[in-house]
């Protein structure tokens, strides 16, 4: 009976070929709108079809697919994914209810589709990049109403996107309602996505079954539990994201303010600086300087203001001030006060010394000031060579940032709750509300009644193949003795409990265990796992007592990097042993292979992660971070995704080090360990190219240290 029922069941594998149909139907209709250049998308035809036949799992599985296939060739495709989802759950839920199968339903059908892709799809194009009349399907139509109507841009867009999609899901519904119409229904039956694991429950079982008392069923509970863990982790990632965003955004525009106020105080004759207040203009060289600053002004739309001021207690002495096409200059002589955003740095300004980039806005909007201090032959500060940049854009590309991360958050929400509730009811809710049925409904009086009530639960035929398939066996087993059934209910909930506890501390045992097998395949590696993150703690400890990076670097952030260190290459489980432990040259096919191991490494451990609570995955983050980034070169030039300076993680760049290090000191089986110095030389010699400058400086002052760990280590196998 068994095989009946099932995730693996020939009906549920027919319906999985239906995913592949409905996937390919998407592609290429996706394909013939690219390579006719038509007004059209197609890309929903497979997904709407598969819902329609399969039921909400292979809609979603479908449209899911189709835009991550689809974001292969543009990445903005991905976000949105929440769009194709809704759809395909629409097409579903109008199936159930007969719609396609009624032309009086089908506008229906049609204007929620177009709702969806058109309007919602308007709104977060909006959201996402804001208008474009330039680029796009419906950038001809909208440029039309826009210049023909009294409509806005957003509304011309948001009406010509509407319009076309409605042609475009117009397509869409016609073929879906057709191939329902033209398909037998015999033919139908088959592709049906089942998840029953007993036998199947007529509409009228359902609801009978599902009768309850109590304000919250099982079902919403765990709709709520779902939902709102989600919710709480997208909203934590979302607020960091835009944290670690926008303050890379300010250094990014805090280094280049430095570069382009250097220029300004380079192109300044420090010795003239006197004349350049008297005279102006009429001193030589003075109108060569102001082309430079003006130069600068217009070389990059985020300089706003160049300039050179002389900082006296009456205010701020006009050196340079060339005029804006909004803001004419001041004369030079002209006294400006303070904006209150300087007053504190007015006694280090007075004395003519370097000060910290200023945020201010004030006068002049929300700008980053970086003022350089220009000093003369005799070392005095004459002047100070200043740079405004304008910031408002990264108000509007964080809140751009923000949209894109919530979008794809919202695709990856919907098919998560869709799949954990669809799973819920079929493998727990159905089951429990079938047992609770029968058992309610038995009756004990006598031999009679006590046959039909064992034959009425027996006939249910539970295979879910866990402790609820346990739990029908036993109430099966128990059902003549209503206590005994109780009592052994209660033993087996508990069973349940203690083996979700013993699981959930066995997840994080097997992480660490996997480091230990990535040891014993490769032959190269031994203790290597151990002295890194020996390595790790030695940096961590050096940066932190040189007060560098100390607000990350805290007790528990030092304990969860040097937990995750020894999993940096767990990764290589995946490499073939001939790659991993070849004791020549890697071809470069060879090394594009091992290369892998640290998005691998990143795959295994997110799985890992995926598996506990956020109390306990600490230490993991930080393993992930190691495995994916720890060959990240600080130019930029590493792999796998380059990233370069701080946009590495810290403790992959921490383990960067250290890995290297160890990797020139050990013994290979294709060359010997350097000595120590040699070893220390290479590291100091990458600082700022591969390495992060302040951690291999921290590497380097910690010397003997570390020579005491490489010792220690020497000879073990």
């Amino acid at each position: 009976m068994k095989e009946q029922y099932g995730f693996f069941s020939k009906k549920n594998n027919r319906a999985l070929l239906l995913c592949s149909i409905g996937l390919l139907i998407n592609i290429v209709g996706v394909r013939i709108a690219l390579g006719f250049d038509l007004p059209l998308y197609l890309d929903n035809i497979g997904s709407a079809l598969a819902a329609a036949l399969g039921g909400f799992i292979p809609g979603i599985v479908v449209g899911f697919l189709t835009n991550l296939i689809n974001a292969i060739g543009d990445y903005s495709t991905a976000y949105y994914g929440s769009l194709t989802v809704l759809i395909a759950i629409c097409s579903a839920y109008f199936a159930s209810k007969g719609f396609y199968q009624r032309v009086s339903r089908l506008p229906l059908i049609i204007l929620t589709f177009a709702l969806i892709g058109g309007g919602l799809g308007s709104i977060l194009t909006w959201a996402l990049y804001g208008f474009d009349f330039g680029t796009g399907i419906s950038a001809p139509l909208a440029l039309q109403i826009f210049n023909s109507s009294p409509l806005s841009k957003f509304w011309s867009q948001f009406s010509a996107d509407m319009l076309i999609d409605l042609l475009d899901k117009t397509i869409t519904v016609v073929i879906v309602a057709l191939a329902l119409r033209l398909i037998p229904e015999r033919i139908k039956e088959l592709f049906v996505f089942s998840g029953w694991q007993q036998r199947p429950l007529s509409l009228k079982e359902l609801t009978r079954n599902a009768r309850r008392k109590g304000r919250l069923s099982l079902r919403w509970e765990i709709i709520l539990l779902v939902s709102s863990a989600t919710l709480l982790t997208a909203l934590a990632v979302a607020a960091i994201s835009y944290y670690h965003f926008k303050s890379a955004s300010i250094d990014e525009q805090e280094t280049f303010a430095k570069g382009i106020v250097q220029v300004v105080r380079e192109s300044v004759d420090a010795e003239k600086v006197d004349e350049y207040l008297e005279k102006g203009e009429s001193v030589p060289g003075y109108a060569d300087t102001e082309f430079v600053l003006k130069s600068l002004m217009e070389s990059s739309p985020y300089i706003e203001y160049c300039y050179v001021y002389r900082i006296r207690e009456d205010g701020c002495h006009v050196v340079f001030d060339p005029d804006t096409p909004d803001v004419p200059g001041e004369d030079p002589g002209t006294v400006i006060p303070f904006d209150n955003a300087f007053e504190d740095y007015l006694p280090a300004l007075l004395r003519g010394e370097e000060i910290n980039p200023v945020t201010s806005d004030e006068t002049y909007g929300w700008l980053l000031t970086v003022y350089d201090p220009i000093y003369d032959s005799k070392g005095v500060c004459q002047a100070y060579a200043a740079v405004d940049i304008n910031m408002n854009h990264i108000a509007k590309n964080g809140l751009q940032f923000l949209a894109r991360v919530i979008s794809l958050f919202v695709g990856i929400f919907i098919v998560t709750v869709t799949i954990v509730i669809w799973l819920a009811e079929y493998r727990v809710i159905v089951p429990i509300n079938s047992m609770a049925a029968a058992a309610s409904q038995a009756s004990y009086e006598n031999e009679e009644a006590r046959k039909r009530a064992v034959d009425d639960i027996e006939s249910l035929e539970i295979h879910t193949d866990d402790e609820i398939e346990n739990l029908y066996y036993a109430i099966v087993k128990n059902t003549q003795d209503m206590a005994a059934t109780t009592e052994n209910m209660a033993k087996y909930i508990a069973q349940m409990q203690k083996q979700s506890q013993t699981i959930g501390k066995l997840q994080n045992g097997m992480i660490l265990v996997l480091a230990d097998m990535v040891e014993s395949r490769d032959q190269n590696t031994g203790e290597h796992v151990r002295k890194t993150a020996a390595y790790t703690g030695v940096i961590m400890r050096q940066l932190r007592k040189a007060h560098i990076y100390e607000d990350q670097l805290t007790d528990e952030y030092i304990e969860d990097v040097m937990h995750s260190a020894p999993l940096h290459d767990v990764g290589k489980i995946q490499v073939p042993d001939a790659i991993l432990n070849k004791p020549g040259k890697l071809t470069d096919e060879e090394f594009a292979i091992m290369k892998t191991h640290t998005t691998a490494g990143s795959d295994i451990i997110q799985s890992a992660i995926s598996m506990v609570s956020e109390d306990d995955s600490g230490y993991l983050i930080e393993a992930r971070n190691l495995a994916h980034y720890h060959h990240e070169k600080w130019n930029g030039s590493g792999y796998p995704d380059g990233l370069s300076g701080t946009d590495i993680p810290l403790s992959a760049r921490i383990m960067a080090v250290a890995d290297v290090f160890d990797a020139l000191v050990s013994k290979r089986s294709y060359k010997d360990g350097f000595p120590f110095e040699k070893a220390m030389t290479i590291i100091e010699e990458g600082r700022g190219s591969h390495f992060d400058p302040a951690i291999v400086d921290a590497f380097m002052s910690a010397s003997d240290e570390v020579r005491s760990i490489m010792e220690s280590h020497m000879g073990r196998v």
